[in-house]
C-alpha cells in the first residue's frame, strides 16, 4: 500500500512567501527606477572651467520629477559643498520639451555634446530663481523662498507645470540636465554636466492608485497564503493505491 500525503503546511510557508515578494517587487521595481536620482562623479569638474573648484560647484546627484496628482515638476539636487561658498553661484536645469538643441557647442569653448534644451530654470543661493523659455521668448521670475535648501548642500524646488508648456513633447518625455556655473557670460564659467554629455528623462512620481493596488495585492496574496495554510493543516485521509 502506497500513501500519497500532502506536504504540511510550514512547507509551503517559503513559497507562498516567495510569491508575495516576487508580486511586490515585480510592482515596485518600475516605481524605483522611475524614482533613482541621476549620479555625478566626484571632482568631475570640466577641463574648460576656470573659476574656483569649490564643492558648491560639483553637483553629486539630481533629480527632476512630474507628479500627475499635483501637476508639478520638482528639481532637486546635492552639492559636494555648501551652497553659496562660491560668489556668484548658480545652479541651472536645462529642459528639453521637444524643441531643444545643442546650445553650447556655439560658444567659445564648444562644450555640452548632447546636452539638449530650450528652456532653463537658474537656481540662485538666495533661493529665487528664474525660467527662461527660449521658444516663447517668455522670462518669469520667482521670488524668494521659491528654492528650498537644507542641510546647506541640497536644492529642491517644485513648480506648476503650467510654467513649462510642451513644444512638441509629452510632459512624460521631458529631458534635462543640471550645470552649476559662476556668474554669466561664456561656457568656461560652467564647472559640470550632470549627466555627463547627456539628457535624461524625466522621472514619474507614481499615483496613489499604484500604490493603492499594490497594497490590495499584497494583502490578497497575504490572506490567500493564510487560508492555504489553515486548509494544509487540516487532518486528511491518505490515499490508498
Amino acid at each position: 500500500m502506497n500513501l500519497c500525503a500532502l506536504e504540511p503546511a510550514a512547507a509551503t510557508t517559503p513559497v507562498s512567501r516567495r510569491l508575495l515578494l516576487s508580486l511586490m517587487a515585480g510592482l515596485l521595481l518600475p516605481l524605483q527606477a522611475l524614482a533613482i536620482p541621476v549620479t555625478d562623479p566626484t571632482g568631475d569638474f570640466l577641463a574648460t572651467y576656470t573659476g574656483p573648484q569649490n564643492g558648491d560647484m560639483d553637483v553629486l546627484n539630481a533629480d527632476v520629477s512630474y507628479n500627475q496628482a499635483s501637476d508639478a515638476f520638482r528639481f532637486s539636487a546635492t552639492l559636494d559643498g555648501a551652497i553659496g561658498t562660491t560668489d556668484g553661484a548658480l545652479y541651472v536645469y536645462g529642459l528639453d520639451r521637444g524643441q531643444g538643441t545643442e546650445r553650447f557647442l556655439d560658444g567659445d569653448p564648444s562644450i555640452g555634446t548632447g546636452v539638449v534644451f530650450d528652456m532653463v530654470v537658474v537656481i540662485r543661493p538666495d533661493t529665487t530663481a528664474i525660467i527662461n523659455d527660449f521658444i516663447n521668448n517668455q522670462v518669469t521670475q520667482l521670488s524668494a523662498g521659491t528654492v528650498q535648501i537644507l542641510n546647506d548642500s541640497f536644492i529642491s524646488v517644485a513648480l506648476d507645470a503650467d510654467l513649462f508648456p510642451s513644444t512638441g513633447f509629452d510632459t512624460s518625455d521631458y529631458t534635462w540636465n543640471l550645470w552649476p556655473r559662476q556668474g554669466l557670460g561664456n561656457n568656461v564659467q560652467i564647472s559640470d554636466f550632470a549627466p555627463d554629455a547627456s539628457n535624461v528623462g524625466v522621472s514619474q512620481v507614481p499615483v496613489p492608485s499604484t500604490l493603492a493596488l499594490l497594497g490590495i495585492a499584497g494583502l490578497g496574496l497575504l490572506r490567500r497564503r493564510r487560508n492555504t495554510a489553515v486548509d494544509l493543516g487540516s487532518p486528511r485521509r491518505f490515499a490508498a493505491a
